[in-house]
């Protein structure tokens, strides 16, 4: 073994292995190893690296290939007594550089809904994320649900101190669930402040696609990963209220065609994401209009203010994620200390039914009323491309009626977001919005859920919740078209 930390050689022949830690890279060799003989991994992948009963063991996610999905891998070595020492300090080096300011042995709450998706959640749990968990030595409790707002209620009497993180391994209705728990707890603004984190397994997964980006949002380790390594990440939410009754919500809101087909698939659930694009082909067809007033309190509707605005606010939380990650702090995972002037309760509630002024009404023919925090809302379409997580704002899609030819051009673009650019669609930064049906019947989908179709009102409250993010920011790719820049 060399005299340094940051290499480590143990074992010789067939059972030698070899250790080095560079700034960003961690590399193990193995001799007799002839599938998989050298691996490298940024220290942000690394689990756990340490010396027990004199055996030096690390564990860490790798891939074997460019395009493969991360695959758990544990190298354990036998330790001379007189290499302990040196082993010791290795280990130390390697574990101080896999979690720069971040808790080690997080205390997980997690819940796994057997229902959602395509159904397959308790065995992907047990074959893909426990074992991360456990390898990374986490301290995990984990209720796998069997009825409706089971979640809802175990968040609403969740005992804050006892977790530092809340993993939900669903679609994003078991998120609206805990949220709305949250809400409902006897310490709401704390409880707000535990960060939710999600193991995609739905068919939608919006918050795991915008938290890890597209590509690695399909592989269940990277979401365990940041279960693990994220770092809490402030995001706005919403009040909507209807009826009387006052509901958060974390996602979106829509009406017309996109809530008919969000809640219309429900029978192709089977069918993953793919189930979205066969009901918006079906609901195109069918060509129906949303018969709806809408009030809207408006921060500004300039869109290349927005992907300004956008780019300037994901660079400088970056770089504040960037010198996070390289503080020495040993709390530096732990969100900002509760201010003493913050409320207990939920935030109040700032625009009254009443509230006319700075309001503008919209009252034309709609496809749809799409509106939310957060670029996607499923994997095929990113309807928010210039969403921010704390900008104060929601931001809102109206898409006023149009020939059926346009509208299946812009599924097209979905995933690009092309179709934020169509001049029938209307896009609005605001603070709150109203709607009045005119007419009773049809959906209205708040998250994903079920909810009547009557008038409601939504506004924000911002940077309430609490995410994990290893970024600082919504992960994406946006800008203008060539032609308006």
């Amino acid at each position: 073994m060399s005299s340094t930390t940051t290499h480590l050689s143990l074992g010789s022949g067939a059972h030698a292995a070899t250790f080095t830690l560079a700034r960003d890279e961690l590399v193990v060799e193995r001799v007799g190893d002839r599938k998989w003989r050298t691996v490298r991994v940024s220290p942000r992948n690394v689990l756990w690296a340490g010396v027990e009963n004199g055996v030096f063991e690390v564990s860490l996610l790798a891939k074997r290939k460019c395009k493969t999905l991360l695959s758990l891998f544990h190298v354990a070595a036998p330790v001379p007594e007189s290499d302990k020492p040196l082993a010791a300090a290795f280990a130390d080096a390697l574990m101080a550089a896999a979690y720069p300011a971040l808790r080690r042995q997080r205390r997980l709450k997690v819940f796994v809904n057997p229902k959602s998706g395509p159904g397959k959640a308790v065995a992907l749990y047990r074959k893909k994320i426990e074992p991360v968990f456990r390898a990374a030595r986490c301290d995990i409790d984990v209720t796998f649900t069997s009825r409706g707002k089971q979640a809802q209620e175990a968040a609403a009497n969740l005992p804050l101190d006892k977790y530092d993180a809340i993993v939900i391994m669903s679609g994003d209705g078991l998120i609206h669930e805990v949220f709305n728990g949250f809400a409902a707890h006897a310490e709401p603004s704390k409880a707000f402040r535990v960060p939710v984190t999600p193991i995609p397994s739905g068919s939608g997964n919006a918050l795991a696609i915008n938290l890890l980006g597209l590509d690695d949002a399909r592989d269940l380790s990277i979401a365990a990963l940041n279960a693990i390594k994220g770092r809490p990440m402030p995001i706005d939410l919403f009040s909507l209220t209807q009826g009387g009754k006052r509901y958060i919500s974390f996602m979106s809101q829509s009406l017309g065609l996109i809530a008919d087909l969000d809640l219309g698939t429900e029978h192709l659930r089977f069918m993953g994401g793919q189930r979205f694009v066969v009901g918006f082909i079906y609901e195109v067809i069918r060509h129906k209009t949303c018969p709806v007033k809408v009030s809207i309190k408006v921060a500004h509707s300039d869109k290349r203010k927005m992907v300004q605005d956008m780019h300037a606010a994901r660079a400088q939380a970056q770089a504040a994620h960037t010198a996070l990650s390289q503080s020495q702090s040993a709390n530096g995972d732990a969100p900002a200390p509760e201010d003493a002037s913050d409320h207990v309760g939920l935030p109040s509630l700032q625009f009254s039914d009443e509230d006319e002024d700075g309001w503008v009404t919209f009252d034309r023919p709609l496809a749809y009323l799409f509106a939310g925090k957060g670029p996607f809302v499923s994997r095929d379409l990113l309807q928010f491309p210039v969403s921010l997580p704390t900008d104060g704002l929601i931001d809102v899609a109206l898409l006023e009626r149009t020939t059926r030819t346009s509208m299946l051009k812009a599924i097209g673009g979905g995933q690009a977001g092309d179709h934020f650019w169509m001049d029938t669609q209307h896009y609005i930064k605001a603070h709150a919005y109203r709607v009045e049906p005119h007419t009773p019947g049809g959906w209205l989908s708040v998250d994903g859920e079920a909810f009547p179709l009557a008038p409601y009102q939504v506004e924000v409250h911002q940077a309430l919740g609490t995410v994990l993010s290893m970024y600082g920011c919504y992960r994406l790719d946006f800008d203008e078209p060539q032609g308006k820049r």
